[in-house]
């Protein structure tokens, strides 16, 4: 099983970035897939999570209406769309496929003032 982030970067407050995550060795289009992130100093922290189909997405309260999961399973690739980011969204951001406890290896996004 393997989780592979990518789309991270430094982006100014007000900014947006696209998070993309490809997933092998299981089943992807049949796992919720799930953002976690991890901000500096802190614990981590749920941000998305998205149904095997990608019909249903939850949501943690501080990306409600910034942030939108999405999935293309031909593909085997999870996406997290980040706008009007802030420099509390400043972490590593984590692909993980809950159901087999498999964690990506995480991608540093910065957001400066």
């Amino acid at each position: 099983v393997r989780l592979v982030e990518s789309g991270g970067g430094t982006v100014q407050s007000g900014g947006s970035l696209r998070l993309s995550c490809i997933g092998s060795g299981f089943t992807f289009s049949s796992n919720i897939m799930n953002w976690y992130r991890q901000p500096p100093g802190k614990e981590r922290e749920f941000v998305a999570a998205i149904t095997g189909s990608g019909q249903y997405g939850n949501f943690a309260n501080f990306a409600k209406g910034r942030f939108t999961i999405s999935r293309d399973n031909a593909k085997n690739t999870v996406y997290l769309q980040m706008n009007d980011l802030k420099p509390d969204d400043t972490a590593v951001y984590f692909c993980v496929a809950p159901t087999i406890n498999s964690w990506g290896q995480g991608i540093q996004v910065t957001v400066s003032s």
